[in-house]
């Protein structure tokens, strides 16, 4: 029996994987939370890594999976004490320059409100070559666990990914609200617990209705994941009474509604699904129009 401190090392199956050459770093996602979840270019990048970046989201059995290298702590969470940003991007240049194979580690995917953007670029500028490893990002792979869709025909043909909070750590003034809620059939918000008051009064404001199905997705993936289901209106303040603790996804739309169908975790714990047709689309779902 392996322990935890002595994990059996996945095996890759045999190809010819990419391979990290000292002085490189790897920019890469670790998925929202379950490490099922990882895909097999990250596997590869932590069993070569000399030294692994990991963001606050990242579980520590994933980084069981990296037992030669050293783990350096650079989370970063809102109204807590955290590194920098600009002395995250220079550290990766100083590792990579002392000729280490670096793995930077981040939730979901680097490059969806992930400033993975911003940390490839200061590298690029000081002349450390990268790689990108995309990861599943928590607005679609969290609201899978959750059973819900982002994209549904009968629901949406398109979906608007927003962040609930800019580098100051209020709503973006630079979101244009009114736009958003007259143009998006489903709204997915990361990091917008707090301050889903103002953005659930904005999207009202705007004419979405206060009666419109919400989900908010706390720890997605994780074995912490809790599920709350609500309208617009009652958004902020049932967030309030739930107690519920970042990190979390919120989606707004009736794609909300296929839940009632689609929990399948509920299903696997023994729950029944609560609505076989929670569109009221009245056809059997294999009549979809389109083929």
């Amino acid at each position: 029996m392996t322990d935890s401190h002595h994990p059996t090392l996945p095996s890759l199956p045999g190809t010819d994987w990419p391979r990290m050459e000292p002085g490189w770093v790897w920019l890469c996602g670790a998925g929202p939370g379950d490490p099922g979840l990882l895909t097999l270019h990250a596997l590869n990048a932590l069993q070569q890594a000399d030294v692994v970046i990991y963001d606050a989201l990242v579980q520590d059995c994933i980084l069981d999976w990296a037992p030669q290298a050293r783990h350096i702590y650079a989370g970063k969470r809102g109204g807590k004490p955290s590194a920098k940003q600009r002395d995250i991007s220079l550290q990766l240049v100083d590792l990579a320059r002392d000729g280490l194979r670096v793995l930077r580690l981040k939730g979901g995917d680097p490059f969806v409100f992930g400033r993975g953007g911003e940390e490839a670029q200061t590298l690029v500028q000081h002349g450390v070559p990268i790689r990108i490893i995309p990861g599943i990002s928590a607005g679609i792979g969290g609201l899978a666990y959750a059973g819900i869709p982002v994209t549904h025909r009968d629901v949406n043909q398109s979906v608007t990914f927003v962040t609930g909070h800019d580098q100051s750590g209020h709503t973006p003034s630079s979101l244009n609200w009114q736009a958003i809620a007259q143009g998006s059939q489903v709204i997915v918000i990361y990091m917008g617990m707090k301050h889903a008051g103002q953005i659930s009064a904005a999207l009202l404001d705007a004419g979405r209705p206060v009666d419109e199905p919400c989900a908010v997705v706390s720890s997605a993936t994780t074995p912490d994941q809790r599920v709350l289901e609500t309208t617009l209106g009652r958004l902020a303040s049932d967030i309030e009474s739930s107690g519920f603790e970042p990190p979390a996804i919120l989606c707004i739309g009736r794609s909300v509604l296929m839940r009632q169908v689609l929990d399948w975790q509920g299903m696997l714990a023994g729950a029944a699904p609560r609505d076989l047709d929670p569109l009221g689309r009245g056809l059997p779902a294999e009549t979809a129009c389109g083929g």
